[in-house]
């Protein structure tokens, strides 16, 4: 396999990768306010994503997986919030553990390596065309 070919199977790896970030940010910004809907009830809990190289024999290039998406361990935030329907007998509701700040940053990063990879695939498809075009001159 030549390395153009190669080149567009690593960042085609990399735009899936960031691909699935992306999702996951998503869904923790949309449920950044998510209560229980009980007393007492567990809120939404953040999602963390993993990833891992994986070495493609047929290129010898480092691809990159998913490898993981869990669950964030940390604690629920509590607010006083004596009208909420998940508010305990003290008025106090459990907030997702969802900082918006630093899903913002994970967003940011994920959409300039996502671009990085994009521009990758749009070099090596441009030189690939030209390499076809030479061969078709000769």
């Amino acid at each position: 396999m030549d390395a153009l070919t190669a080149a567009l199977k690593v960042a085609s790896s990399g735009l899936g990768a960031q691909s699935e970030r992306l999702r996951v940010v998503s869904e923790n910004l949309a449920n950044a306010q998510s209560t229980g809907t009980t007393p007492g009830a567990d809120p939404y809990r953040r999602k963390t994503i993993t990833f891992q190289s994986e070495v493609d024999r047929a290129t010898g290039g480092s691809l990159v997986e998913v490898s993981a998406i869990s669950r964030d361990p940390s604690d629920f935030p509590v607010e006083f919030q004596p009208g909420n329907e998940a508010a305990d007998a003290k008025g106090y509701v459990k907030m997702p553990n969802v900082n918006t700040l630093v899903e913002m940053a994970d967003m940011s990063e994920a959409n300039r390596s996502y671009e990085a990879n994009l521009q990758v695939i749009k070099q090596a498809r441009d030189l690939i065309s030209m390499t076809i075009d030479l061969m078709r001159n000769q």
